[in-house]
């Protein structure tokens, strides 16, 4: 049985959801230019490289808290004829770049600060206003941490999470830059220089995070796999449903896309089994609220494992089973005056199931069915053969 298609459109929450990510970022980055700035001064009055580091760290917070607010503003939008899943690879991308930003920085504060550690060159005690800066750009940015990252699981935005982890990179580099100023003030000038090299490391670790992180969806990496045992059992504990096999997930941005097969009995009408498979999604997108799209195929026999039917020789269709049979019954009472055929295509067969008003006079319907399989005998493709009298299922 064909699949079935069921997407549904974005939230009505998503503008929302897509201003309170944007007032979370804005805040983010006034933070930023002001700890920055604080930084970099300080820094170059007293001479510390790592508290000068710590401000270009602080200001490329700056620079990708500009390209999250395009990211979530262009990620969210609703689905459209061009992209049917929505935009949140647009998110994903800017995650993307997020993580190369990073990892560029890393290295340019890295290789400044080893140099400079190698040349030996002096650092002078910076002084207690310089180690106030520090602490009190500390708090900034774990605060703007947390707010970031509670704003984040709300909105369910993978991007804005990220940009948290960027603000807490930079508050646990500052920790160690602390840590430099701390030594420095008690003479030991060196370690401010070994303190910048270890925020280049951090900085860059956190780079590469969200490089692979960001990579992995874009090659539709799969969803943990007790998530997707979850949704398994889930859908299998649906009435009608037999089995389920082949569930696939991906994401796109922050939603999840989710495809499956779908035992069910043999012999369901189309619309019946379609509206167990409908049943099978709601329930998944009740427990599951990132799931934007759900694309189910409904099987009559469970063929998980087995070569995909479209790639297998095909079975002759309604007009050609009926053009075949008028032949090969063609002096059929029973098949001349019949008034509805049901075709079911399994293991491989089609099972026919002939409907008749009324049998000729004198014919059972055990007749009628011996009568026809003794005429049909040349037909590999037919399966299961029986005589019903009545109606037919219409």
């Amino acid at each position: 049985m064909g699949h079935a298609h069921a997407h549904h459109p974005l939230p009505p929450d998503r503008g929302a959801q897509t201003r309170e990510a944007h007032k979370v970022t804005l805040i983010g980055a006034a933070v930023d230019f002001l700890v920055g700035l604080l930084k970099i001064i300080a820094g170059w009055l007293v001479g510390s490289a790592a508290l000068i580091a710590d401000g270009i760290h602080s200001f490329s917070d700056l620079v990708t808290d500009g390209f999250v607010l395009a990211a979530t503003h262009f990620g969210r939008q609703a689905p459209d004829s061009n992209h049917p899943y929505g935009h949140g690879r647009i998110e994903t991308l800017a995650t993307l770049w997020l993580g190369s930003v990073l990892i560029f920085v890393a290295g340019g504060i890295a290789w400044a600060s080893l140099s400079r550690l190698l040349v030996g060159e002096p650092i002078a005690a910076p002084g207690i206003w310089a180690i106030g800066v520090a602490v009190l750009a500390l708090l900034a940015k774990e605060w703007i941490f947390r707010y970031t990252l509670r704003v984040a699981k709300r909105v369910n935005s993978r991007l804005l999470e990220a940009n948290a982890w960027h603000s807490r990179s930079d508050a646990l580099s500052t920790v160690v830059v602390l840590v430099g100023l701390l030594a420095a003030q008690f003479g030991a000038g060196w370690v401010d220089a070994v303190a910048a090299t270890v925020v280049g490391v951090m900085v860059g670790r956190v780079g590469w995070r969200l490089l692979w992180e960001s990579s992995q969806e874009l090659i539709d990496t799969a969803l943990p796999e007790a998530e997707r045992e979850a949704m398994q059992a889930l859908a299998e504990s649906v009435p009608g449903v037999q089995g389920v096999h082949d569930l696939r997930t991906r994401s796109v941005g922050s939603q999840t896309v989710l495809d499956l097969h779908i035992v069910v009995a043999p012999r369901l009408t189309v619309s019946e089994a379609h509206e167990i498979g409908n049943e099978v999604s709601r329930r998944l997108r009740e427990d599951n609220a990132n799931l934007a799209d759900v694309t189910f195929h409904i099987d009559p026999e469970d063929d998980a494992g087995e070569t995909e039917h479209s790639l297998r020789p095909g079975l002759p269709l309604r007009r050609d089973v009926e053009g075949v049979l008028d032949r090969v019954w063609a002096s059929s009472r029973v098949w001349q005056t019949r008034v509805a055929l049901d075709l079911h295509y399994l293991d491989n067969q089609v099972d026919v199931s002939v409907y008749v008003n009324a049998l000729p006079p004198g014919q059972s319907l055990d007749a009628a069915t011996r009568e026809l399989r003794d005429a049909s005998r040349e037909l590999t493709w037919l399966g299961r053969l029986r005589v019903w009298q009545g109606p037919g299922k219409g």
